[in-house]
C-alpha cells in the first residue's frame, strides 16, 4: 500500500514540500477551518490516502503550515565579515535589526491570516521553523547577549507580532463575520473623534503596530539583564 501511493505521489509530482503549499493555499483561500486531507488530495489530483506518504496525519500537516510560514522570515544580516562599518547586530544596534525581523514577520502572518491561529498556538517543532528562531536568536548572541536572553527577547517580540496579528486579521476559524449594523458612537466620543481621525484604518494598524513595538524593543534594551 505504502508503496502504491508514494508511485501515485510521484507520478502526480508530489514532494512534502509542495503537499505543503498546495495546503497553505488551501486555507489562504477557503480557511483553515475547510482544510482536510480530502480537499487537499482533490487539488492536488489524488486520494487523499496518497498524502500520508508526505504528512502522516492532520496534525503534521497544520505543523508544516506553521514552519512554512515561520521559517519564510528571516533576520537581516550584518555586514559581512571584515567590513569596517558598524555590526548592525552590535549591542547598541540589535533593536533596530530586530524590529525589522518583527515588520517581516507581521507582513508574512498578514498574507496568511487564516494560518495565524495556527502558529499563535502550535509552538515550532520542526527544523525549518527552529531555524528561524535559531538565527535570530543566534544573530543576538553574537551581539553579546546571553543566549538564554536572547531567546527570552526573541519570545517576546514573536509573541507581541502574532497577538497584534491576531486582533489585526479579525478573524474566528469556523466562525465567518456577519455585517454589524453600524454602533451610535454619541455616548463615545473620545472614540467617535478617533474614528473620524482614521482608527481602524490600514495605516492606524500599521501605525499601533510600530508604537508597540518601538516601546517593547526599547524596554528590551533597557531593563537589566540579570535575572
Amino acid at each position: 500500500m505504502a508503496g502504491t501511493r508514494s508511485r501515485t505521489g510521484a507520478k502526480a509530482g508530489l514532494s512534502r514540500g509542495r503537499v505543503l503549499r498546495a495546503a497553505l493555499e488551501l486555507a489562504d483561500r477557503e480557511g483553515i477551518e475547510k482544510l482536510s486531507m480530502r480537499k487537499l488530495g482533490a487539488e492536488l489530483g489524488v486520494e487523499a490516502m496518497t498524502l500520508y506518504h508526505y504528512v502522516p496525519n492532520k496534525a503534521a500537516l497544520l505543523d508544516g503550515l506553521v514552519e512554512l510560514v515561520v521559517s519564510a522570515v528571516r533576520p537581516a544580516a550584518g555586514p559581512p565579515v571584515g567590513d569596517a562599518s558598524a555590526d548592525a547586530w552590535s549591542a547598541d544596534a540589535w533593536p533596530a535589526r530586530l524590529h525589522g525581523f518583527a515588520v517581516a514577520l507581521r507582513a508574512e502572518l498578514l498574507r496568511h491570516p487564516g494560518v495565524i491561529p495556527l502558529v499563535a498556538t502550535r509552538p515550532a517543532r520542526s527544523a525549518a521553523a527552529l531555524r528561524a528562531v535559531e538565527d535570530t536568536a543566534a544573530a543576538l548572541a553574537g551581539a553579546g547577549v546571553e543566549p538564554l536572553r536572547a531567546l527570552r527577547i526573541v519570545n517576546a517580540v514573536a509573541t507581541f507580532v502574532i497577538g497584534h496579528c491576531l486582533a489585526e486579521a479579525a478573524t474566528t476559524p469556523g466562525h465567518p463575520e456577519e455585517a454589524d449594523a453600524p454602533l451610535d458612537l454619541a455616548d463615545f466620543p473620545t472614540l467617535a473623534a478617533a474614528v473620524a481621525a482614521g482608527l481602524g484604518t490600514p495605516e492606524d494598524h500599521r501605525a499601533r503596530f510600530a508604537l508597540a513595538l518601538d516601546a517593547l524593543l526599547g524596554g528590551l534594551a533597557a531593563a537589566p539583564a540579570a535575572g
